[in-house]
């Protein structure tokens, strides 16, 4: 059909549904925060150079990207009538040119170049100068689009509010609604997790183990309960934005919010300060200043985690073990009690156990998919069997600091009958084992302290381990 227009696309939240620059800037912290410290000083010579030392010191592989499934549709029906389609971007050219090759839909392709940043009324006066006014539709996605919009024979839009639609009808020419917007409250939810909160109970733990029934250290240890809830909210989204590339190819993990593009990147950048601001300010009330630091430590800890860490062999189960025991330390820290030398081993072996028992659920999954080796880890797939006697060894040497502390001076002056407590080891036992085997027939999820607090014989084993306490006491 010769009398078609040329179909021209926006890249950033409409053909695919993140922003490039975003992807970019994201996978160069995952990767070399020197790097992006370099590329950060680019900044001073214009938003195109920046995009341009991004795109030069960032290999985004476009096959990896989250594609609006709708707008490749509309694209590719229009191809087959005939029409011609051009990708037309404010995305560095050389990134465009490879999503377009490997999409093999449009004519030409025109990104930023260092020089000119194609947004806004450059780009509307590109593709004018280009095709003329009224010769093209534009497929976009915001404010920034109405210049381009005012000159096209049809303003095509994907994910415009309400108030942004009205805007482009106030425009002449014709409007039509690709795509509705989805970004709702459900998925931000789920960005920052609070099924994971239940893994911060641990914070109450000095305060059970002590036997303490003062109310002002148990308001205290519920603020640093909310205030590490939040925080650790602030790490998983930070997580999220670091593992992009490698959740897009692991079953599960490719449809969180971010990496499926249900909430766009520009919004997780800022929920990490976000969310680690609300928790400080409920660190506050807690008015210690060892809480205080024992929050800086986890948090510096994660964030070298998250880029670091979690590649190297055993290291990154030694600092998971470290995060699961700074937990007990918060609550410590925030109320005053001491934590006894049984606590701290029992609690070191048992969570070096449940680190293991994570990477060993991850490590079947690279199994069952057939990949030889865990995406953004340093295990392979054989490296399962190493990492499951680990986990095995390690949560029973934790019974047995538990059985060593069963009969210790300390115990006989907290308890009336602590020979009853010697039920405890054997619920224990029980209990590692079962994680282990879950993990290894592949229904542990991604965390076993959250799997424990959904699984129902997990339930009966703290229920049971509760009611043989309340037996020692009475």
């Amino acid at each position: 059909m010769d009398d078609l227009p040329v179909l021209a696309v926006d890249l950033d939240k409409t053909l695919i549904r993140s922003d490039v620059l975003y992807e970019s800037f994201w996978d160069c912290a995952s990767k070399d925060l020197w790097k992006l410290l370099h590329v950060l000083g680019s900044l001073a010579a214009g938003k195109a150079q920046f995009k341009e030392s991004l795109a030069r010191n960032n290999a985004i592989d476009p096959a990896a990207l989250a594609y609006n499934d709708n707008v490749v549709d509309y694209i590719r029906n229009w191809r087959q009538q005939g029409g011609k389609a051009v990708l037309v971007t404010a995305t560095d050219q050389s990134i465009a040119n490879a999503t377009a090759d490997h999409l093999g839909l449009f004519d030409e392709v025109y990104g930023s170049d260092g020089m000119r940043n194609l947004k806004g009324s450059t780009k509307a006066g590109f593709l004018v100068e280009r095709y003329g006014a009224g010769n093209y539709d534009y497929i976009g996605d915001a404010h920034a689009d109405i210049p381009v919009w005012n000159s096209a024979r049809r303003a095509i839009t994907v994910g415009l509010s309400q108030k942004e639609r009205g805007r482009v009808h106030s425009l002449s020419g014709e409007v039509m609604h690709l795509c509705d917007q989805e970004h709702s409250s459900r998925a931000y939810l789920k960005a920052i997790r609070p099924h994971q909160w239940s893994k911060n109970i641990l914070v109450f733990l000095p305060l059970i183990a002590a036997h303490e029934a003062s109310i002002d250290s148990w308001l205290d240890a519920f603020f640093a309960f909310i205030c590490f809830s939040l925080v650790a909210s602030s790490v998983y989204v930070l997580n999220d934005l670091l593992d992009l590339a490698s959740d897009r190819l692991h079953p599960r993990k490719r449809n969180r919010p971010f990496a499926s593009g249900m909430i766009p990147l520009q919004h997780g950048t800022f929920m990490v300060p976000g969310l680690l601001l609300s928790g400080l300010l409920f660190g506050l009330l807690v008015q210690r200043a060892e809480f205080l630091l024992v929050m800086a430590l986890y948090y510096a800890t994660t964030m070298l985690y998250s880029i670091y860490l979690k590649r190297k062999l055993i290291v990154d189960i030694c600092a998971l073990a470290g995060l699961y025991s700074l937990r007990i330390f918060a609550g410590s820290a925030a109320t005053g009690l001491p934590i006894s030398e049984w606590l701290l081993a029992f609690s070191i072996f048992l969570f070096f156990s449940l680190a293991a028992v994570k990477r060993q659920g991850e490590l079947v999954d690279v199994v069952n998919s057939g990949r030889g080796k865990a995406n953004g880890r340093g295990y392979q797939g054989d490296d399962q069997l190493i990492v499951s006697m680990m986990a095995l060894s390690s949560g029973y040497i934790a019974a047995l600091v538990m059985a060593l502390y069963l009969d210790s001076p300390e115990v006989r002056e907290l308890y009336t009958h602590p020979i009853r407590l010697w039920g405890i080891c054997l619920i224990l036992l029980y209990w590692v084992s079962r994680m282990v085997m879950m993990a290894h027939r592949g229904i542990m999820d991604d965390d076993p302290i959250v799997f424990a607090v959904r699984d129902r014989v997990s339930r009966y084993c703290g229920v049971l381990i509760l009611i043989v306490i309340i037996a020692g006491i009475m």
